[in-house]
């Protein structure tokens, strides 16, 4: 008789799946607007996330579902490896594209954007927590196992703050910083550490005064509602009108010119002000329990790599949303990062479904409680 593999966790599924499709019905709204203005085409900016962002993302996805995924423990360093090749290459003129602010952190061809900053993110993870486990019984010892560890898990981080892209650097510097807690870490070793990583933060805000309009911005952002407060402005009347119930799918204002990148990293006003209070705090519900179901894979898992590496990618969701979504709603400062499963952006969806596979390939068999 042929064996039958163990089942995935439904419920972890049908979490991703509600995530999905709700955030393909907002993008759709959100950016039908900019899509006609731009491209003429309403429907650009989804047909992009389908060709780009779905359809690749749910190859990936497969992939890493069908494949045991102890198999990527053992390629782990030739993952990282590629990686970070792709951050270096990228940093090089005339191959790396220039895009908002002079980041150089993107690939462009014949009209497909490729960012490799978002597939370092699950790449850190995959090489990291194989690392840890590796040297685990070192890395309570400063000088003999934190500090190597710090220099082979932070390396990605320095990559991306020389193109400059500091709300991608903070992001897998927090996946690092959790993954070094769930291996075992020292808890004030990893508070020296968060200290060293809020003055290196500080000082990049400081060398550049886009950076530091908006951290003025968040601090003040009525003083100019114009200018550097503009957008934050334009997200709190979105969210504001909206109420408990909404204006309706499609009948957003705010996405007609007045939000800026409303398709990106401000989509979750739209979706305040079209869904209401009511059906935001649903989409934040769902959020916060595909997080805790991730996590609880973690501690259900049948060994120590697909722990950590459950935990990374529940951290990775966790990190970013809050990253987006404190920001909209004025709690952290504008970094710029998408909403997972809701904002344009093929490189995100694509290496956020592909760690969803993997994720759903480690819950196989388990019982998670």
């Amino acid at each position: 008789m042929l064996k039958t593999r163990p089942s995935v966790d439904y419920t972890m599924l049908g979490y991703l799946v509600v995530l999905l499709v709700f955030g393909f019905l907002i993008l759709s709204s959100a950016s039908a607007v900019e899509g006609l203005r731009i491209f003429k085409d309403q429907y650009f900016f989804i047909k992009r996330q389908v060709l780009f962002g779905l359809l690749p993302g749910l190859a990936l996805g497969y992939v890493m579902l069908r494949v045991r995924y102890t198999f990527w423990q053992e390629k782990a360093a030739l993952m990282m490896a590629l990686c970070l090749g792709l951050l270096i290459v990228v940093l090089i003129p005339g191959i790396g594209s220039t895009f908002e602010k002079g980041a150089r952190s993107w690939f462009s061809w014949a009209g497909f954007s490729f960012q490799p900053g978002e597939f370092v993110k699950l790449g850190l993870i995959i090489f990291f927590s194989a690392y840890l486990i590796k040297y685990r019984q070192k890395l309570t010892n400063w000088q003999e196992g934190f500090i190597p560890s710090l220099i082979v898990g932070f390396t990605p981080v320095l990559l991306l703050l020389l193109q400059p892209d500091v709300g991608t650097a903070s992001i897998i510097f927090a996946i690092a910083l959790a993954l070094l807690f769930y291996a075992g870490a020292k808890v004030r070793h990893l508070g020296v550490l968060l200290l060293i990583g809020l003055v290196a933060f500080g000082a990049m805000v400081a060398l550049a005064p886009y950076r530091v309009h908006r951290v003025m911005t968040f601090l003040h952002p009525e003083l100019d509602p114009q200018g550097i407060g503009y957008q934050i402005n334009q997200a709190y009347l979105g969210i504001g009108s909206g109420g408990w119930f909404g204006l309706g799918l499609g009948h957003s204002r705010q996405k007609f010119d007045y939000l800026p990148e409303v398709q990106a990293d401000s989509i979750f006003a739209v979706l305040a002000e079209e869904m209401g209070f009511v059906i935001t705090a649903l989409f934040v519900v769902v959020l916060v329990l595909a997080i805790a179901r991730m996590y609880a894979i973690a501690r259900s898992a049948g060994n120590e790599y697909g722990m950590l590496v459950s935990a990374g990618i529940a951290s990775w969701l966790a990190i970013q949303s809050f990253l987006n979504i404190g920001a909209i709603v004025g709690l952290l400062p504008l970094t710029g990062v998408p909403l997972p499963f809701v904002s344009h952006g093929g490189s995100s969806l694509m290496s956020m479904l592909a760690a969803s596979g993997l994720l759903l390939n480690i819950s196989r068999g388990n019982r998670v409680t």
